[in-house]
């Protein structure tokens, strides 16, 4: 499997807090919808953290249209060190999870779609596993917040695509560099 990380990022690199969700607010058009969807139905399962997999697993099954559509029915993987049961078609990694994508990235074909950042994201940049960071720039400055790599070995990555989606929006993906 492939393994693409999408996540949206503000100008100075803020991907959590108060002041990046309040931002980020405001800049989803048409053609921003266009390429979140045309992600989803590209994967053939979803991988998130705890953090995002609550929030996801609370609002999406309720959404209607298009990306729900596309979201809600993919089998889905989340880490965590304490969730046992899962809901929303989704199963627990069990173990260590970056041992366990390595197995699930081994053992199957198609596309493994990353929502969410954090501690689980950088250590599966460590190990190498990512495929394609795909980066939903958006044109604001946060200020403080949580920084999305922060804190990992120097890691080198190659310009794949600049895509732009309106409002100011770009999607830069990037591949680790060979």
């Amino acid at each position: 499997m492939r393994l693409i990380e999408s996540t949206y990022i503000s100008l100075d690199g803020m991907v959590a807090g108060d002041a990046f969700w309040g931002g980020q607010q405001g800049f989803q058009g048409d053609r921003h919808n266009e390429q979140a969807a045309k992600l989803l139905n590209a994967a053939d399962a979803l991988l998130m953290g705890r953090a995002t997999y609550d929030v996801f697993s609370t609002s999406w099954p309720e959404r209607p249209g298009e990306l729900a559509d596309a979201i809600n029915p993919l089998p889905k993987y989340v880490a965590s060190r304490t969730l046992t049961e899962a809901t929303w078609n989704t199963q627990v990694l069990q173990g260590d999870a970056v041992e366990a994508v390595a197995q699930l990235k081994a053992s199957r074909e198609g596309t493994l779609l990353k929502y969410g950042t954090g501690s689980f994201s950088q250590a599966l940049v460590e190990a190498g596993l990512l495929d394609e960071l795909h980066l939903w720039v958006h044109p604001f400055v946060a200020g403080s917040g949580e920084g999305l790599l922060s804190g990992i070995s120097p890691t080198q990555m190659d310009l794949a695509s600049v895509t732009e989606v309106g409002n100011g929006v770009v999607i830069l993906t990037y591949t680790p560099k060979q």
